[in-house]
């Protein structure tokens, strides 16, 4: 049977879906029933009712958390509407309770109009403690994303900017260390200034990299460009570059956010010493890992794929995030609490790996380096490291804790 009929029979059998709801309290007599509902669930609507703030003690809306999509932008399928998009949702909602104990509702909102969209999702945010944006393209996303968070006094987080820059940034500051490189001296250039790309120049940015350059289907986004939408402005450069070829000449970093096979190696050749290259198009990136090392064996790779040393995988961020803000209960997710989830991401890839992790990966040995800058993301200190550092930093940013 071929991977794809796996899939589907495993979404299929023995009941379809991936996820359901069980029950957490005790449900079998009829004095049970009068508690769970009429005449005892008047209790804690009354208490609701004089104090919204008691839903967190009478209902599950503090670790319950919306994953919502329109499917305008859907893995690398595209749009494919909104009912397609539930199995991703689905599967959203598995890596929430499997890594960080989170219960999910997956939400598919038939509406491609931004404003419809986020009225409707406004509309029904106070039954939940966070919002997960998820699959909604660009630039709709940031308009959709920020109005939200303006609006909401939950967490609002678009994954697909934000969970993939707070994982390179730490795979980033940790590759640096291995070269020797100053954060504060390097050049990076993004293939792709979507969602991710510029999520993730942001928050390399305030961790202090200072030369940054993007470059989208069109080239270059330099000040020369009068095309740029809103969201770009803030990161078009003074150079004359106007292709990749010319752009990526002397630079430290390569983060791909693009296409299949986008970045000849050749243009490895053109990087300083000690190249670091996140080729992060799925399922297949930007440059392989061996195709990178056929010209270039100082090369440091991290890609968006399982079977390759580095994997950025976004499973390492969301889940963490959110349990540390739903902790806190932070009003929403800031970038110091980003920032915090990359410095414990980076942190505890220094850490030895326990046997758990190696038998998990089947594996002899994990150690910082090279082809160790990422923790994986079945080991179980996640949640101490990230999560925790998250909770830490959103008390101290919103209660002054």
């Amino acid at each position: 049977m071929s991977l794809n009929d796996e899939a589907l029979n495993y979404h299929e059998h023995p009941r379809p879906g991936k996820i359901e709801i069980v029950s957490r309290k005790q449900c079998d007599t009829a004095y049970d029933l009068s508690l769970a509902y009429s005449p005892g669930v008047a209790e804690p609507v009354r208490a609701i009712q004089d104090d919204k703030d008691n839903a967190y003690r009478y209902t599950n809306k503090g670790n319950l958390v919306a994953v919502i999509s329109n499917g305008t932008a859907v893995l690398g399928l595209g749009d494919t509407g909104a009912l397609a998009s539930k199995p991703v949702m689905e599967g959203k909602g598995i890596l929430f309770k499997k890594f960080a104990d989170i219960d999910v509702y997956d939400i598919e909102i038939d509406l491609s109009d931004p404003d419809q969209f986020i009225e409707t999702v406004a509309a029904i945010a106070p039954t939940f403690g966070g919002i997960n944006l998820e699959d909604i393209k660009a630039p709709e996303c940031f308009y959709i994303e920020d109005t939200l968070k303006k609006r909401l006094n939950i967490p609002v987080f678009h994954d697909d900017q934000h969970g993939t820059a707070v994982i390179v940034a730490a795979g980033l500051q940790n590759a640096l260390e291995i070269v020797n490189k100053k954060i504060d001296d390097i050049k990076v250039v993004f293939l792709g200034a979507g969602a991710a790309g510029l999520s993730c120049a942001r928050l390399i940015r305030h961790l202090g990299v200072n030369d940054i350059h993007l470059v989208d289907r069109k080239g270059v986004l330099n000040k020369s460009r009068d095309d740029a939408n809103i969201y770009n402005q803030e990161f078009l450069s003074d150079t004359k570059a106007t292709t990749l070829e010319e752009i990526i000449e002397d630079a430290d970093v390569f983060i791909g956010l693009s296409g299949a096979n986008l970045f000849p190696k050749e243009y490895l050749l053109k990087m300083k010493r000690d190249p670091i290259v996140f080729a992060l198009a799925n399922p297949d990136p930007e440059i392989t890992p061996v195709e990178a090392r056929s010209v270039r064996n100082d090369v440091i790779m991290a890609t968006g794929r399982s079977d390759y040393a580095n994997q950025v995988n976004n499973v390492l961020g969301f889940p963490f995030l959110f349990r540390g803000a739903l902790d806190a209960r932070a009003p929403q997710i800031s970038m110091n609490m980003m920032l915090a989830a990359s410095e414990g991401l980076a942190k505890l890839t220094k850490e030895e790996v326990p046997q758990s992790v190696l038998d998990a990966y089947q594996v002899k040995e994990l150690k910082f380096g090279p082809d160790y800058i990422i923790p994986k993301p079945f080991d179980p200190r996640l949640k101490e490291y990230v999560a925790e550092s998250v909770r830490l930093a959103a008390l101290k940013e919103f209660y002054g804790k």
